[in-house]
């Protein structure tokens, strides 16, 4: 992972915020504080970031508000959101606001920078893809282009966010195959913790409203009971 790289940290109490900086320096970060959501509004959409750490609680601008403007200007910073109430962000994650994931405080230092870690490599990961060939995957009416980054349904452009791509873009690669939530965390987050599996979850849903005619009858993207999810050819009707 290339060291310098600045991280937006947008966090109102001052010894979370100074803990953050710290270890993220210890591991060649370059961390940019800032304590109420107007601010990290402003730097997240205006200046050069690889990765944002936003507090759900913040003055002047929730850091709800604050995630739906960095993913209206900027759909492809990598956003990891800190929550004190897990069943505070199980609301958050049902809108579509995009955080690529979250850590519920108190968080242990060592998840956190494994967290931010794990996103930062599959940002550079997609990074590097844009650069290289391209590879497009077709299945019904969706198309996937990884070189570009680039989805269509039945012929129009949808935009999704880091984590929605990747997830998509593993499915359509292997159509038929069921993943387990743990391999997809695995797999498009680069860890896996027990007990966040509804992060899966929050995501697939976001992923079906995006692509599915109708989200609640999904024809592309199963749950698999008992196991997890399975991407498949819809039969013609």
């Amino acid at each position: 992972m290339e060291s310098g790289k600045r991280v937006l940290i947008v966090e109102d109490d001052v010894d979370i915020a100074n803990l953050v900086a710290i270890n993220l320096r210890d591991i060649g970060l370059d961390p940019v504080i800032v304590s109420d959501g107007e601010q990290g509004a402003n730097k997240a959409t205006s200046g050069e970031y690889s990765l944002v750490v936003l507090d759900l609680m913040l003055p002047k601008l929730d850091g709800i508000e604050v995630c739906k403007i960095i993913r209206r200007e900027r759909p492809k910073l990598p956003i990891l959101m800190l929550t004190a109430k897990s069943e505070e962000f199980d609301k958050v994650l049902g809108l579509e606001l995009g955080a690529d994931d979250y850590v519920t405080k108190p968080f242990g230092v060592r998840e956190l920078v494994a967290r931010i870690k794990a996103l930062l490599r599959r940002s550079e990961a997609s990074s590097e893809g844009e650069a290289g060939g391209e590879e497009v995957y077709r299945v019904g009416g969706i198309s996937v282009d990884t070189g570009a980054r680039r989805v269509t349904v039945d012929g129009d452009p949808v935009e999704l966010t880091a984590k929605e791509f990747d997830l998509l873009a593993l499915f359509m690669q292997n159509p038929g195959r069921a993943f387990s939530r743990s391999q997809l965390l695995d797999i498009v987050w680069g860890y896996s913790f027990e007990g966040y599996d509804h992060t899966v979850n929050s995501h697939i849903n976001r992923l079906r409203n995006k692509i599915e005619a109708d989200p609640g009858n999904p024809r592309y993207l199963g749950t698999v009971w008992g196991v997890g999810y399975r991407f498949t050819q819809p039969e013609e009707s």
